[in-house]
């Protein structure tokens, strides 16, 4: 718990994960995710560790009302099979410190024996190694997002890509590829794109992608080319356009795949 908590008590990402209701006639506001991305201790029982985090999750983070979005993500395919990413989303900036007081005072009210409060923070806190990192990023409603509809109890695929921004002012055209080709791909069950608001690299530009299964992921590669190729037809077009496209990037990017744990979503 101390170390899953540093960031947001210290600090006293379009929505990623977010269950806001938004009025079909108003944009969306963007608004922020933090994101700690915390080690499983790999000697600990990986079903008790799910137990705790849901009682954590009933009694804590279900009822922080600042909490707009909750996930905890876990390693699928990515180069660390000890990462979890928590994940939380907030409608303001103001919100991250808010919220780490609503919750460190749910906690006492969760558990109010200082003995038993401590035992289980304990046991929450040994699952995980010292080692966390802290990110902030913020939501990019200007280029389209298809909004998490869970149908059903069954982990999801979240494909992350992390991107390099160029930082140049060049390059346009994010807003109508997703308009032509992410969003009428029916494999993409959400999509939620978001920038480097805090943290390390202010190049980041990062793309969730949340599919039913693996074998989803692969044919979304198929019908996105699909998508592209019925856009733009003409190869001079299709040249034109992804040429300045990808102005806006340096062409480095990263993948990583998570499943996510649908029992502690928000």
């Amino acid at each position: 718990m101390k170390n899953r908590n540093l960031f947001s008590l210290g600090l006293l990402i379009l929505t990623f994960f977010s269950g806001m209701n938004i009025h079909a006639q108003d944009p969306p506001k963007p608004v922020y995710i933090t994101i700690t991305t915390l080690h499983r201790n790999l000697n600990t029982d990986g079903k008790d560790w799910k137990t705790t985090e849901q009682e954590f999750f009933d009694k804590v983070t279900s009822k922080n009302e600042l909490i707009i979005g909750h996930e905890i993500l876990t390693h699928y395919y990515t180069e660390n099979n000890s990462e979890v990413l928590m994940v939380n989303v907030y409608k303001t900036w103001e919100d991250i410190e808010k919220s780490g007081t609503i919750t460190e005072d749910l906690i006492k009210k969760a558990w109010p024996d200082e003995k038993t409060r401590t035992a289980f923070l304990e046991k929450q806190n040994s699952y995980y190694s010292p080692m966390h990192s802290d990110e902030i990023y913020s939501s990019i409603t200007s280029v389209g997002e298809k909004e998490f509809k869970a149908t059903t109890k069954e982990p999801m695929v979240v494909y992350i890509r992390r991107s390099q921004m160029a930082m140049t002012g060049k390059g346009k055209g994010m807003k109508e590829y997703n308009e032509k080709v992410t969003l009428k791909d029916p494999y993409i069950k959400a999509y939620y794109p978001y920038r480097h608001a805090w943290g390390s690299d202010s190049r980041d530009f990062m793309e969730a992608f949340f599919f039913d299964s693996l074998s989803d992921l692969e044919k979304s590669n198929e019908k996105q080319d699909e998508l592209a190729k019925a856009a733009w037809p003409k190869e001079a077009d299709s040249k034109a356009f992804f040429d300045e496209l990808k102005l806006a990037f340096t062409g480095i990017h990263g993948d990583y795949i998570y499943h996510n744990l649908p029992a502690v979503s928000k």
